[in-house]
């Protein structure tokens, strides 16, 4: 996708991405809080529980005026709401205690440390009998969940027992084959304890799906998608069981009912965050939610919020980095409809993040259909574009000069773009856009810039092959610019795929007017094979001199 919220700083909080360790850690990146009060939250999961075996696993201390355990669920709607969260959020912490375990187990087992194996092995034991216990005595699980849980306890303590039987032995040959035992017993456990979290995630889902579809309260049904919202940020698996277990199309009945207009924003911006993976957009084309996408942004009495979150999910869906496109032939029924609500959202924006949606959706779109571009020549949309670079307001950053530049190169494909360009003074925006360089050490808006000049040379190269283009990129220096980026790595920040460009737009413009570039520099960009001079420039050292 040319901006994806999980791909590039959304914004400040939406542009970082949209989703690199183990599922379990990735899930609690989100789980920022007060270092000393995260600390007091899980100094009673860390610490030494080997007497948990011996109680087999009952809670200690539970005050009988208190909640059963941690992971109860109040029965009263209301209460339920922030109890539900709570009860994922410790779900999720104690996964990864015992997750953290598990991987320390496995190191120590490669190590032969079997002391540590042992002990290790006690601990996540006893860690598990108590998550087991506590979410058993909260509600009544499914029977297929009884039934991991019951084999997971007795794997835990086989483990546990084979683990005890290497600590009395030097045995090299016998220790050899109960590391290979142990190996596979441990990665039972892990898959096992895996399948079983995910249950229960699922379980606690549900609860949240079911506020949406049964409560007439916005405030019950907001707190739910808060909720969900919240868990989607935990990285790509949580989205596919939040997608398996109906969220989309629960969402999408709020979307489709006047009555909770107020809640479009938020619902749609949920959606958006769940069609990361292909779950959720077979959900969403399941139940035509590309015909709701449209009517919100066409409905002129959509507040920006609505139309913008809809854009959000337009551009979601339409990222070129999904496998899956069986959707978009239903989205192309929509496309004109979509196209024009999306450039009008981009010329009446009223901040940076709706435009940079709506540009981002409007990017995408021009990818994979050659009608869209069409449709947007049409509309004026080369002027839109242009005098909203003009205007801090709606193009405040990196990311969304990105999605306009986009737009403008996949446009130049189209011969009548040329004269459009040129009447908007197009070729000196693109001349500024050459030079973007970020303001922060930010990667990602170091990336942004790189792709920002990349496809600024790129769009030069295609519309000089209108002759009046090309005088007029001349004139305005456009060769002493792209010779520099060819040159200087520090001026394209070390990128080849600038190098690559701004070498493909010199030759194009010396193709036109030859005298135009110097004999020397006609040497070594121009009259080389593209490889060779890309080889040239790639090694070559900046001089300070």
């Amino acid at each position: 996708m040319a901006s994806d919220r999980t791909a590039t700083p959304q914004s400040s909080s939406r542009q970082s991405s949209s989703l690199s360790s183990s599922p379990m850690s990735t899930r609690m990146q989100s789980l920022q809080v007060d270092s000393v009060q995260r600390w007091m939250e899980d100094l009673r999961h860390m610490t030494e529980v080997e007497c948990m075996c011996v109680l087999q696993a009952k809670p200690i201390g539970v005050e009988e005026d208190s909640q059963q355990g941690e992971l109860i669920v109040a029965s009263g709607v209301g209460a339920g709401d922030h109890v539900a969260r709570n009860n994922l959020q410790t779900l999720l912490r104690r996964a990864l205690v015992v997750s953290t375990e598990l991987g320390k187990m496995f190191q120590r087992l490669e190590k032969g440390r079997w002391q540590r194996v042992h002990s290790t092995a006690v601990r996540a034991n006893c860690h598990v009998r108590s998550l087991v216990h506590e979410y058993s005595a909260a509600r009544s699980t499914p029977p297929e969940m009884q039934k991991y849980e019951k084999s997971l306890l007795e794997k835990c303590m086989e483990l546990t027992n084979i683990t005890e039987r290497c600590l009395h032995t030097d045995d090299e040959f016998f220790l050899k084959s109960m590391r290979e035992a142990i190996h596979e017993i441990l990665t039972d456990v892990s898959d096992s304890f895996s399948n079983m979290i995910d249950m229960a995630l699922a379980n606690e889902i549900r609860v949240l799906i079911k506020q949406i579809e049964s409560s007439d309260s916005i405030h019950t049904i907001g707190s739910a998608i808060s909720n969900l919202l919240s868990l989607t940020q935990d990285g790509p698996q949580l989205c596919s069981i939040i997608a398996k277990e109906g969220a989309v199309v629960a969402l999408f009945k709020i979307c489709r009912q006047d009555r909770f207009r107020d809640l479009y924003a938020h619902a749609l911006r949920t959606v958006a965050s769940i069609c990361c993976v292909e779950e959720g957009i077979n959900q969403l084309d399941k139940v035509d939610g590309i015909l709701c996408l449209a009517d919100i942004l066409t409905d002129e009495s959509s507040v920006e919020a609505a139309r913008a979150e809809a854009a959000a999910v337009v551009a979601q869906i339409t990222s070129p980095h999904h496998t899956s496109t069986q959707h978009l032939a239903s989205f192309l029924e929509s496309m004109h409809d979509i196209v024009t609500a999306l450039i009008k959202l981009c010329e009446s924006a009223s901040c940076g993040e709706v435009f940079l949606l709506a540009s981002a959706a409007l990017a995408n779109i021009t990818f994979f259909d050659s009608m869209a571009c069409e449709i947007l020549l049409q509309l004026n949309a080369i002027q839109i574009l242009l005098q909203a670079c003009k205007d801090r307001q709606r193009v405040d950053t990196p990311y969304s000069k990105d999605q306009v530049v986009t737009i403008l190169a996949n446009l130049s494909v189209l011969e009548q773009c040329a004269s459009e360009v040129l009447q908007e003074q197009g070729i000196e925006r693109l001349l500024l856009l050459l030079g973007e360089k970020p303001s922060s050490t930010s990667p990602s808006e170091g990336a942004a810039c790189e792709r920002v000049q990349q496809k600024a040379a790129v769009t030069l190269a295609r519309l000089s092959r209108d002759p009046d283009v090309a005088q007029t990129a001349i004139q305005l220096k456009a060769v002493p610019r792209l010779i520099e980026l060819c040159r200087s790595p520090t001026e394209r920040n070390n990128s080849d795929s600038v190098l690559v460009a701004c070498l493909a737009a010199l030759r194009r413009l010396a193709a036109g007017c030859p005298d135009s570039i110097e004999a020397a520099d006609h040497q070594q960009l121009i009259k080389p094979r593209l490889v060779d001079s890309f080889l040239l420039c790639s090694n070559m050292e900046e001089s300070f001199v």
